[in-house]
């Protein structure tokens, strides 16, 4: 089986998840979707990825302030119904031959970030990284005089 490496996205590929995204974000602000899950949440969309094909994206959303997984994944669902009524409302607001279909997903960096930071704020870390800053310190006193 031979193993391909992902290939870092085109600029037209940024592009237009960046004008997709900033659609789905004023479709969401002004409320349009009617999905009861969705009504008066605020939905941040923190990325769309594009296929290459151009033919399907892939939109990170949130729940602004987070929220339990199963909030979340309700907010998600909710989205995922009402995806064909978003897709209609991007095509009103970004100029594309065929406007890509739409699929929602929780996004889960923040998660993943906040449990970077823990570990850093662990002991035994802290103290590695203490002692890294007090060797860099002893090299820069040496080196400066």
């Amino acid at each position: 089986m031979v193993r391909r490496e992902a290939k870092a996205p085109s600029q037209r590929q940024l592009r237009v998840g960046e004008e997709i995204r900033h659609a789905l974000a004023w479709a969401l602000e002004r409320g349009e979707v009617r999905d009861p899950a969705v009504i008066d949440v605020p939905v941040t969309v923190t990325e769309v990825r594009i296929s290459p094909d151009l033919k399907n994206a892939t939109a990170f959303v949130m729940p602004l302030g987070g929220g339990d997984a199963e909030a979340v994944q309700a907010v998600v669902d909710g989205l995922n119904r009402a995806s064909a009524f978003l897709r209609r409302m991007v095509i009103s607001r970004v100029q594309l031959r065929a406007v890509p279909r739409l699929s929602f997903i929780p996004d889960l960096s923040f998660d993943q970030a906040s449990e970077i930071d823990a570990l850093f704020r662990t002991d035994n870390v802290a103290r590695d990284l203490g002692a890294s800053d007090d060797v860099e310190d002893d090299d820069t006193d040496t080196n400066g005089a």
